[in-house]
């Protein structure tokens, strides 16, 4: 599907042809060379992640990352618009390099992808090209969250057919659902035999009413539906990933319901937690559970790609931490480290050329004081993760 994935099935091929022949050569040779026994096949090169096998530990460490709000305003996909359908992945390719990085990508994907046929529209209520989803998954994108204040724009036929869509084309998706069964399959990502579950919660619709009956259209905030599905996540994974729609617009810090909220999902068993809504970045910090685990919460995310303009509103970017996972005799241990924040900025020309671009680079594509401006918004950022 992408480069990072191809990588990994065709490593997966060869494995499978080299043991094969490994297999066939054994029983040709087995009468000749008793010495070559079962212990001999078990030690190759792909090392085993049986927790059971006495003696034996292992570490395996991935990163997992999130980027914020695709919100595709009408001067976005009339720009991406070609002779006969559109391409947004040049609005990508700036940035395209950092986001295959990490071996987990989620966006937030603020629009429905209901396409043409549903007739596209900007603010307020908006339906995007499909191919918006195109662009993001050629850009590294492994899931996208769908659960927002506009995932009714349309109603219940337009966030059905974005997922029918995104289903179609093998996107992942996660915070809406196209019924109850849907909803309660949980979205649980492995690499590197690390299973990682994802869920996504917005504090309303914006006003428009969830149609009677139909509950699994969107998750709303609601802590006993959260503690639910958090305590069902952590017993298949280990590690829970909360995308959440949050706070007050334009705000560039979290209020007391933000880090209210940011505390009970965490002490029920969330370890990251991805925030979204603000359309500006909310900072970073580290919140010890109940437990004694060490979470970590981005309270906002801000705009990855959209048409909003100036007063921080054009700057976003990539969020990642590691995963390590270790086990042991003793047991198995999962732990956070190294969280990490790539800033991005939005360019364009006119609302014409919009490019998503890193913003230490920005003053190439127009950014007054952009190295000035890139050492603020990581100071914004990470700060708070250094406060005990």
């Amino acid at each position: 599907m992408m480069k990072k994935k191809r990588r990994f099935y065709t490593t997966g091929i060869i494995t499978v042809i080299l043991l094969a022949g490994g297999l066939l050569f054994l029983q040709k040779e087995q009468s000749e060379a008793n010495a070559l026994d079962a212990d001999k096949l078990s030690n190759t090169k792909h090392i085993t992640r049986d927790s059971s096998v006495e003696g034996k530990t292992y570490q395996e460490t991935i990163t997992i990352a999130a980027i914020g709000d695709v919100l595709i305003h009408d001067t976005v996909f009339e720009d991406a618009r070609t002779t006969d359908s559109f391409d947004f992945k040049p609005m990508l390719a700036p940035v395209k390099e950092a986001l295959m990085k990490p071996d987990i990508l989620l966006a937030n994907q603020e629009t429905i992808l209901g396409g043409i046929e549903l007739g596209l529209s900007g603010y307020p209520t908006f339906n995007s090209p499909r191919e918006v989803g195109e662009a993001l998954m050629d850009a590294g994108v492994d899931i996208v969250s769908t659960a927002n204040n506009h995932t009714l724009d349309k109603g219940e036929k337009g966030i059905q057919s974005s997922m029918s869509y995104m289903t179609e084309v093998g996107l992942p998706y996660v915070g809406s659902f196209k019924d109850d069964e849907d909803k309660q399959r949980l979205r649980v990502l492995n690499h590197s035999g690390i299973n990682i579950a994802y869920l996504s919660y917005t504090y309303g619709t914006n006003g428009i009413p969830v149609p009677e009956g139909k509950d699994f259209l969107v998750n709303l905030i609601d802590k006993a539906a959260m503690k639910e599905e958090i305590h069902r996540a952590r017993e298949v994974s280990d590690v829970v990933v909360m995308s959440i729609h949050w706070g007050n617009e334009y705000q560039r810090f979290p209020d007391t319901i933000q880090q209210e909220l940011a505390q009970f999902i965490v002490d029920e068993g969330v370890d990251v937690v991805f925030g979204h809504h603000p359309h500006v970045l909310q900072p970073m910090e580290w919140l010890k559970a109940q437990d004694g685990r060490q979470a970590l919460v981005i309270y906002s995310l801000g705009n990855f790609l959209s048409g909003q303009m100036w007063d921080y509103k054009d700057i976003g970017g990539m969020a990642s931490v590691d995963i390590i996972k270790q086990v042991s005799p003793s047991g198995m241990s999962v732990e956070l480290a190294n969280p990490s924040f790539f800033p991005t900025f939005v360019s364009s020309k006119g609302q014409r050329n919009y490019k998503v671009v890193p913003l230490k680079q920005a003053s190439d594509f127009g950014l007054e004081n952009a190295s000035a401006k890139y050492e603020e918004i990581l100071t914004h950022m990470m700060d708070p993760l250094n406060v005990n």
